[in-house]
């Protein structure tokens, strides 16, 4: 008896292994049910989309070689060279856009809201889930290339197997973001005051973003295992914490969580608009929200379902917003 309560006792768990998960409600597994429905809809869909792709590819391929070969000689060297120059326009305008946004990025760096991404997580989820979530943050760096007042985003936390995926994605080492493979504490000491960890558990309100300020988004894919996490991290290390107000305008369907993306797209937007309703109501998905909340005319739904539909799968893995008031 007693070697045998010695082995138990010499058994020491992996470093890093992750922390026994809690078992998830009924109403948390109703909700897991009904996003996988959601997801094998939207896969089947991406499915018919890429064979509709594919079609009209072929159709498209099969009606320049008829043009080509009822042509004359003459006409066939007209299209040709016509081909040629449309190609020609279109790097033309890929690399000025390629130009107008390093230089958006650039002066983000300089003057542009900063905008953290914690991933410190990495020990808390499967290999999948840092799979996913590096999609995701492929996903936040395109937005904010693409938006006509960017943010100066910070990677945090990019060591391990964080950083192995990472670095994986293609092209990633030119990314015009701060890595570091520290956490956001370490790399940014000297600005302690101004982090706020942005958290569904805090009691302020985020009113406006203040440029000031360094907002920290969580980046878990938790599927509602490590609920007050990130609240309970950021009490430890003594920092600010608030929350979005998004139960201000709007009450959501069932569970207040939104992906990773969500989040960053909804600063961006309110960096534009400086209108958090506008914000949300742009960003969050019409099926996330309440009927009252919710009426769109049928061209905003399809435009949104769209919008959707071009989101990485990478958008379903999630953080913590506020909830509602």
């Amino acid at each position: 008896m007693e070697a045998a309560a010695q082995d138990q006792a010499d058994v020491v768990p992996p470093p890093n292994a992750p922390e026994q998960q809690q078992p998830l409600s009924k109403n948390a597994q109703k909700r897991l049910l009904k996003q996988q429905r959601y997801e094998a809809k939207k896969a089947e869909k991406k499915a018919l989309l890429k064979e509709h792709k594919k079609r009209e590819a072929e159709r498209k391929r099969k009606e320049w070689e008829e043009a080509l070969g009822s042509a004359t000689e003459e006409e066939r060297s007209k299209l040709i060279e016509s081909r040629r120059e449309l190609r020609r326009e279109r790097m033309e305008k890929r690399s000025e856009e390629r130009e107008g946004k390093l230089r958006r990025l650039e002066g983000a760096r300089e003057s542009g809201q900063k905008i953290v991404i914690d991933l410190e997580f990495a020990h808390l989820m499967s290999a999948n889930e840092i799979n996913s979530l590096c999609q995701q943050i492929m996903y936040c760096y395109a937005v904010n290339g693409r938006c006509a007042y960017p943010c100066h985003l910070w990677l945090t936390g990019c060591g391990g197997e964080m950083g192995s995926q990472l670095r994986r994605i293609p092209g990633f080492d030119k990314w015009f973001v701060e890595k570091e493979d520290r956490s956001y504490v370490e790399a940014l000491q000297d600005r302690k005051e101004n982090l706020v960890y942005l958290t569904a558990d805090s009691q302020n309100v985020l009113d406006v973003l203040d440029q000031k300020k360094i907002y920290i988004i969580g980046g878990l894919v938790d599927r509602n295992r490590w609920k007050g996490l990130t609240m309970k991290k950021a009490e430890e290390q003594g920092i600010q914490t608030a929350k979005l107000p998004i139960g201000n305008y709007l009450k959501m369907s069932s569970s207040q969580v939104l992906t990773v993306n969500q989040v960053m797209e909804i600063l961006l937007k309110f960096l534009e608009t400086k209108d958090w309703k506008d914000s949300f109501f742009h960003v969050i998905p019409q099926r996330k929200r309440c009927e009252a909340d919710s009426i769109q005319s049928p061209g905003e739904a399809e435009e949104e379902e769209n919008a959707e539909d071009n989101q990485s799968a990478s958008n379903k893995e999630r953080v913590e917003v506020p909830p509602t008031n």
